[in-house]
């Protein structure tokens, strides 16, 4: 049952086909650790074993019916029917929770799926639950969760990233092989490398939003998690193409070839053969932790060495982007959230007059972060402010767009650059401080602004803990950025650093380990007394 969780996508596709092992068994042994571990890591908010079970059955009885009509027919089958999978808990699941993670969702329950759940159960797919997020999407390290925190698998009092931190803590730590999340400035790629698992931002528009709790409108978008590049590929497969239903979807073609990564890690390291690579060099930003940088040069120079030619290029309105980001990101949002007014969704909090209700509804069910974000984006779509904030923002925007499109130009087949300019931090290093917590999302969130695809995979460990290597690609060139990663596992395959595990495991299996609350409050007060000590100052400069 153990080793069962520790296979890939793709090889437990491989079992289920031959039929050496049933759907059912499958979910039961990633049931077992999701609940048992999650008072320690709290990935999850809610675990559905009962509609997990009937999907596995589902999907047992359709394996068992295309063995009967032969080989052929078994190998017809999409990879993922069968595959346990978790949601972010904003995508909706009729019946199902949808928080966003937030209190002001308590209660709700979706009365349709979103287009990306059905098109997961279309393929047979197994949602074991929804995972945990910060509130609305808006974080970098699953703090600002109404429902709690979650914790890194690597290092129980270290955040997992964000807003996507429980569904990339549940693929580390053999939960699921796959999840999905969402990425408006970074929130798949930058959980994925503090967790050291592959996450991937399609490029805008290639995966329907349709059903998915919205923060900004023209930033977000739906990605895979995986523990390798090929599964990756799979889910990204089933989620993505047109959806009427959203105007933003593209009817851009779905390429199969996401189905044929190369198994063969000659054939894969083959494909970096004169491949042309951009290294931006503002993408180094002041603060990275020195173990941090030496990782992705080595990452780098692995690629150098198979074959692939990088060149340092220059991204010279990154400096801007997360001004920009910051500016059109809250100002998206203060539209979406105006409908969370205690009429339509969730709990009505008051007793009182319409305007009185619609207050406290909003001022308990919201979070700080939420309330902080709402009201930037408030100040500046205001009169007056309009032309100085949101209008320049989308202007430097375009800039920012103009500078990757020049590279393409020039030939560069994609980017490779950091993923987070640090590892997981702990628990409340930046709660108190909001902008060292967006500084988070600094290599991530141009990719956003300029609608392009990234993707972030594992290359080593610094302090013990997990680093990402990023690359970025043109638009609609997910498939290209999917065999570079695979050809990076490649010419990585023997490295050390892939046989270890997270670190922490055995401490998440231990029931009396302290929830990530306890440890969460225990290092906010550790840092509270900080800050009021006779040393404050010397600790804030």
């Amino acid at each position: 049952m153990t080793n069962l969780t520790r296979l890939l996508a793709h090889e437990m596709a491989d079992l289920l086909r031959r039929g050496e092992v049933t759907s059912r068994t499958l979910t039961e042994a990633h049931l077992a650790p999701a609940e048992r571990q999650n008072h320690a890591l709290h990935a999850w908010l809610t675990i559905d074993r009962e509609r997990a079970l009937d999907e596995a059955d589902a999907a047992d009885a359709r394996l068992a019916a295309a063995r009967a009509e032969g080989v052929d027919a078994a190998k017809r089958l999409h990879p993922l029917l069968g595959i346990p999978v978790a949601l972010k808990d904003l995508v909706s699941i009729a019946g199902g929770q949808a928080t966003a993670g937030s209190r002001i969702l308590d209660g709700y329950r979706s009365p349709y799926d979103a287009h990306i759940t059905e098109r997961l159960r279309d393929v047979g797919a197994v949602v074991l639950g929804k995972t945990n997020m910060d509130e609305f999407a808006m974080g970098s390290s699953t703090e600002h969760s109404a429902y709690g925190p979650t914790s890194n698998p690597w290092a129980l009092d270290r955040v997992p990233g964000g807003s996507s931190g429980g569904s990339s803590a549940a693929v580390a730590a053999f939960h699921v092989p796959l999840g999905i999340g969402t990425d408006t400035g970074g929130s798949i790629r930058q959980p994925a490398a503090l967790c050291g698992v592959v996450g991937m931002k399609p490029t805008y528009g290639r995966v329907s939003r349709y059903g998915i709790v919205a923060f900004a409108s023209s930033l977000d978008q739906i990605g895979p998690f995986a523990r390798d590049a090929r599964d990756a590929a799979a889910l990204l497969h089933v989620v993505a193409g047109r959806d009427d239903r959203d105007s933003t979807s593209a009817p851009v073609p779905v390429p199969d070839e996401l189905l044929a990564l190369p198994a063969s890690n000659d054939e894969a390291a083959a494909w970096l053969r004169g491949r042309r690579l951009g290294l931006p060099k503002e993408y180094f930003v002041a603060g990275m932790e020195p173990g941090v940088e030496e990782r992705v040069r080595e990452g780098v120079a692995a690629l150098e060495g198979a074959g692939a030619r990088v060149e340092e290029v220059s991204l010279p309105h990154t400096e801007y982007g997360l001004a920009t980001y910051y500016i059109v990101a809250p100002a998206e949002a203060s539209a979406n959230l105006a409908r969370y007014d205690g009429i339509r969704y969730g709990p009505r909090l008051g007793d009182g007059t319409v305007l009185e209700n619609y207050l406290a509804t909003r001022g308990r069910g919201f979070g700080a972060e939420v309330k902080r974000r709402i009201m930037l984006g408030t100040y500046a779509l205001s009169a007056g402010y309009y032309d100085a904030y949101y209008l320049k923002a989308q202007k430097v925007r375009t800039l920012i767009k103009q500078d990757f499109d020049s590279l393409w130009a020039q030939g560069f087949d994609a980017l490779v650059a950091p993923t987070s300019p640090t590892v997981a931090f702990p628990f409340g290093a930046r709660m108190a401080d909001p902008v060292s917590m967006y500084l988070s999302d600094a290599c991530t969130l141009p990719v956003n602004m300029a609608g392009l695809p990234g993707i972030s995979i594992p290359c080593g460990l610094a302090e013990g803990l997990p680093v990402g290597l990023q690359f970025i690609g043109a638009a609609w060139s997910e498939l290209e950025l999917l065999r570079l990663s695979r050809a990076y596992e490649a010419i990585t395959a023997d490295a050390e650093w892939r046989t270890l595990e997270p670190t922490d495991l055995p401490r998440a299996d231990d029931p009396s380990t302290p929830t990530p609350t306890e440890r969460a409050r225990a290092a906010s007060a550790g840092v509270s007394q900080a800050l009021t000590s006779p040393q404050a100052g010397v600790l804030r400069s």
